[in-house]
């Protein structure tokens, strides 16, 4: 990663993935390095439901968010844009859906207290 690239979230975390929760949901999951990586993705002024409707296009009101912190986890649940394996579904596992959310920047205030 160049010096000058913003910190997003999967560099904060140990891993961000996307999995079905049942046919008509996707559950994404950050699994934060420690309580500051923590504090950055629970930062309901950095990450919200707003934010993962604007990532994903989807009802801001079907997000739920769960943030977990005696694990370092935030989790995010909303329904699938189309049911799965249906004709119209490009990605049956909903393995790629974390893409977005793990390469959103952090706000340079948070990034410049975490280290690299």
């Amino acid at each position: 990663m160049a010096d000058n690239a913003p910190t997003t979230l999967a560099d904060l975390a140990y891993e961000v993935r996307s999995k079905n929760a049942g046919p008509f949901w996707v559950t994404m999951e950050l699994f934060m390095r420690d309580a500051d990586a923590y504090a950055v993705a629970a930062d309901e002024s950095f990450l919200d439901e707003r934010r993962v409707a604007e990532l994903y296009g989807v009802d801001e009101s079907d997000i739920q968010m769960f943030r977990i912190p005696s694990l370092n986890v935030v989790k995010i649940s909303f329904p699938r844009p189309v049911s799965q394996a249906s004709l119209r579904d490009r990605d049956v596992h909903s393995g790629q859906h974390h893409v977005p959310l793990a390469t959103l920047p952090v706000p340079d205030r948070a990034a410049g207290r975490l280290p690299r």
